[in-house]
């Protein structure tokens, strides 16, 4: 019997209308499937389609490697996404962890409706986006709601004000249940300014807390990390992925 022809792959290379301005997608030419995600021209997300596993920014592997030594591998964990953009690291926890519960806060409802569209996020509940603010989600869910929070938000190159202040911490800590991991993408410079203020927020509400910043780093992404449970996990397995780590906790 003659094989039925595969059905043309979908064409979503483009530039589109968004709430907050226009989201651009870029085919790239490395591997069948692989996509940039613009926002204002601004990088936002790259992935690969069929393989919700790769990630190709460091920081989201850097992310992903913290959530898979803290979480076990046969859990059903609730996690809060701040920030969508692309939906990588939701898609990415969706595979990993197959009942999993992914609630992520995309400001922009039309990027959200877009990215659902084009970029194959398994449906609600496994992944559920809502346009609302970070900052107004956290301070909404009870007490004890959520396994992991993770903050990926930037104005243009930098974190709102609001979502690295001493009460985002608190509403967050108050949200997390006992052993919940809470995760940053905090953009800094060397001098580590805003790393520093993140960790002293982030002490007012958590034991534990410490960032992983890159060796000779001089600008770029680093990951914040807090809970009421130690951190020498996180300490261990991202120090093998060359990322040193900074505060009290190690």
């Amino acid at each position: 019997m003659p094989r039925k022809p595969r059905a043309p792959k979908r064409r979503i290379e483009g530039s589109y209308p968004i709430d907050t301005g226009t989201a651009t997608i870029v085919a790239l030419p490395e591997r069948d499937g692989a996509y940039l995600l613009e926002v204002n021209s601004v990088p936002s997300t790259q992935l690969v389609i069929d393989a919700p596993r790769v990630l190709d920014f460091d920081y989201m592997r850097w992310i992903a490697t913290a959530l898979r030594c803290w979480i076990p591998e046969d859990a059903a964990p609730d996690v809060v996404h701040l920030g969508g953009a692309g939906c990588a690291l939701p898609r990415f926890v969706a595979d990993v962890w197959p009942r999993s519960h992914n609630l992520v806060a995309e400001l922009d409802g039309a990027l959200g409706r877009l990215v659902r569209d084009v970029f194959d996020i398994p449906p609600p509940p496994r992944v559920d986006i809502v346009a609302v603010e970070a900052r107004k989600l956290t301070h909404a869910l009870s007490p004890g709601a959520t396994d992991a929070i993770i903050r990926d938000v930037f104005f243009g190159n930098t974190t709102p004000a609001a979502l690295s202040a001493p009460g985002f911490y608190r509403a967050a800590s108050r949200a997390l249940r006992p052993g919940g991991l809470y995760l940053a993408n905090v953009g800094d410079r060397a001098e580590l300014s805003s790393v520093h203020a993140e960790l002293t927020a982030a002490s007012s509400s958590f034991t534990h807390v410490a960032a992983f910043v890159p060796r000779d780093f001089t600008y770029g992404n680093t990951v914040v990390a807090a809970s009421d449970r130690p951190l020498t996990a996180l300490v261990a397995a991202l120090g093998e992925l060359g990322l040193r780590c900074v505060g009290v906790d190690c």
